[in-house]
């Protein structure tokens, strides 16, 4: 299991804990709003209890009346709990807690106002579509129904479990996003910082090596041997200057894309495999974006080094460019080992590689060039295990047609 496939998996193992914790809040915070509602069930209970012994201390003269103060203090003590008593034919006879459109009256608050019996009415056809209603037997053909709505606090309660999923929610996502931010300003820096010192590093012996070759022609040694050794050293120097690029703007200008793959195919021509066929098809008209061709040359030649290696000796690329919803494309296609659909975008991440050596860093490198220094886009268009790969670029053409 490589670097990537591990990074996948502890991904998905943080998604599971979180939503594992998640759902253990969701269900602890419903499991007190159930347990809340309960217990403001069995206060509307004692409630109707108290209700029902009023009335029977009404219709019975001969009952005592030593209790009417605690069973009226059981009524007033709710200040919470909206209730709504009614009798057979639907008659409001009590209402608590609600929070009328009009004041009661306070020296005749059994008088309902028109907008208050309105507003009540309302709140009655809605509760009697629930079940939070307690029937009450004063007698065999009297009878009481109150219904009651939940409290403030059981409403806020239970609104309380989704604005802690949202919370959490949103709170994993901000991790995620800051560790992964982190995670790439951290690469970003080790990019930079390699590919400064590589330049650096290869300076030295690119600069005693140019003094050999003079050395050499100046001993009279074989023109045509020095000029191929010149030609390597040369290149050893573009490739140090490209390193030393990495990490500051380049230079952008602009340049028909049709010479600078050119350029980039023709020097890698000379320098694969005879037994591999490598065609270049050229847009018939100038494909002009704003590039640093050195970089963006780069990146031609890893494409097609990749796709060399990906046919392991023999086989075919075909280089393509042409003009495509004001986009300069580019494509590299080859007949090698293919790419599964997994990998399709984590071969462009640092030191992914299928080969048994190398870092894996020229992928990355190449969409870091094409992306962030050209405002393009590279992608694998298409790939199908041992068909092939094809590799896609895009660029913003300076002048579209």
């Amino acid at each position: 299991m490589n670097i990537y496939d591990l990074r996948r998996f502890g991904t998905a193992v943080f998604f599971v804990i979180s939503v594992t914790v998640v759902v253990v809040f969701v269900l602890v915070s419903n499991s007190l709003v159930a347990d809340l509602a309960a217990q403001e069930r069995e206060r509307m209970q004692i409630w109707a209890d108290a209700t029902k012994q009023i009335a029977d201390i009404g219709q019975n003269p001969d009952a005592s009346p030593d209790n009417l103060e605690f069973l009226f203090g059981i009524i007033e003590q709710n200040h919470s709990i909206p209730v709504l008593l009614t009798d057979n034919d639907g008659e409001i006879l009590l209402h608590r807690n609600f929070d009328l459109p009009e004041e009661v009256d306070s020296l005749a608050p059994w008088v309902i106002s028109p907008a208050n019996e309105a507003y009540l009415r309302g709140k009655l056809n809605s509760l009697e579509k629930r079940a939070n209603v307690i029937h009450i037997i004063i007698s065999p053909d009297n009878f009481q129904h109150l219904y009651y709505d939940d409290s403030k606090l059981l409403r806020r309660l239970s609104y309380y479990p989704y604005v802690q999923l949202l919370v959490m929610l949103a709170f994993i996502a901000v991790v995620y996003f800051a560790v992964n931010s982190t995670r790439k300003a951290e690469q970003n820096k080790v990019w930079v910082g390699l590919s400064k010192e590589t330049a650096h590093q290869l300076g030295t012996p690119i600069s005693s090596l140019m003094a050999w070759i003079e050395l050499l022609r100046s001993t009279g040694t074989d023109e045509e041997m020095v000029a191929e050794m010149d030609k390597d050293v040369n290149r050893l120097s573009m490739i140090a200057s490209r390193f030393s690029k990495i990490g500051s703007r380049p230079n952008m200008e602009s340049a028909d894309l049709n010479e600078v793959v050119a350029r980039a195919t023709g020097y890698m021509q000379t320098r694969i495999s005879s037994r591999i066929n490598l065609t270049v098809s050229l847009a018939d008209r100038p494909l002009d974006v704003e590039m640093s061709a050195p970089l963006f040359e780069w990146v031609m030649e890893n494409l097609i080094k990749n796709a060399v290696d990906a046919m392991e000796g023999s086989g075919s690329i075909t280089v393509t460019t042409f003009a495509e919803n004001n986009r300069a494309c580019v494509t590299v296609a080859d007949t090698g080992k293919g790419i599964p659909r997994k990998n399709h975008k984590t071969v462009f991440n640092p030191g992914f590689t299928t080969k048994k050596r190398g870092w894996g860093l020229g992928l990355a490198l190449a969409k870091r060039i094409v992306e962030q220094y050209h405002g393009g886009r590279i992608y694998v268009s298409w790939s199908e295990p041992l068909k092939g790969t094809t590799f896609r670029i895009e660029l913003p053409l300076v002048n579209p047609a």
